[in-house]
């Protein structure tokens, strides 16, 4: 081999433990699958998103903070992705074979208490696993909401309880009336005042609870500083408003512009050419 040639990379091994606990869901004994947040790169290079429906949420992502951050936890989340990515089938039979442990029978996962169904194949992947596990629960909060108006609400397993999350660049599509929805708030005063019913004291409430579900802000002074007292439907709005507002500024130069062109008159020397003929007599 020549020296100068490039060894390939080996295949990340895949993760030996799907499912973990965090402290929060261990106390009431959920269990969760962990993605990375949002969009990053691996250390080969090579990027991903996890949450293509992110909008404001993004600025002040718990799991963009903290504990996720450490290199430790990183490199989990990133082997967690590596594997679904790279071997999809493989990942959803080792999926199904780790939730045939008589620990998961009757308990509930959480699906991502980071990232979110980034893919149709992704998504069909984690029905087929629910089906062929309907002794265990599950539940999500996605923002991937015309993903799940297609493939899981005509016809959703059983075990499988989601909520639709603010905060996203499809919350206009959501229905308050309709949808079970989750908002997050400045605090759990702004959740009662609001009418909403927060889930602070079980995650589980997010998917067992009323439907209008709250989510008090995590207390990280600079994301409390950045949602300056907004709940992130409110937060969302405005930033789609203002993005309206520059589409449709940006169509009336352009119509203006053409307009102008229009009506603009002819450059020297390019007259009709009758003109030509009267300037030349």
């Amino acid at each position: 081999m020549s020296p100068h040639a490039q060894v390939p990379t080996p295949a990340p091994k895949p993760p030996a433990r799907l499912l973990t606990q965090n402290r929060e869901l261990r106390a009431i004994g959920v269990w969760n699958w962990t993605l990375p947040a949002w969009a990053g790169r691996f250390p080969d290079g090579k990027t991903y998103n996890t949450c293509p429906s992110a909008g404001i949420c993004r600025y002040v992502c718990y799991a963009r903070h903290g504990t996720y951050t450490w290199p430790t936890v990183r490199a989990k989340h990133h082997a967690n992705l590596r594997f679904v990515l790279d071997d999809l089938p493989g990942w959803e039979s080792a999926m199904v074979a780790e939730l045939g442990r008589r620990k998961f029978l009757r308990t509930w996962v959480r699906i991502h208490d980071s990232g979110d169904f980034f893919s149709d194949a992704y998504l069909l992947a984690w029905l087929r696993i629910m089906r062929a596990r309907p002794d265990t629960n599950f539940y999500a909060y996605t923002k991937e909401v015309a993903r799940f108006r297609a493939l899981v609400e005509p016809d959703p397993p059983d075990n499988f309880a989601w909520v639709y999350s603010y905060g996203g660049t499809q919350d206009a599509a959501l229905d308050i009336d309709r949808d079970r929805v989750a908002d997050v708030f400045p605090d759990e005063d702004a959740i009662a005042t609001a009418g909403w019913h927060s889930q602070e004291a079980s995650d589980l409430l997010a998917v067992l609870g009323p439907r209008l579900v709250g989510i008090p802000a995590n207390r990280i002074p600079h994301f409390l500083k950045r949602l300056g007292g907004r709940t992130f439907r409110s937060w969302q709005a405005e930033v789609d408003a203002e993005r309206r507002i520059r589409r449709e500024k940006r169509g009336l130069r352009l119509v203006h512009g053409i307009a102008r062109a229009q009506s603009a008159p002819p450059e020297s020397g390019q007259g009709s050419s009758a003109e030509r003929h009267r300037r030349a007599a």
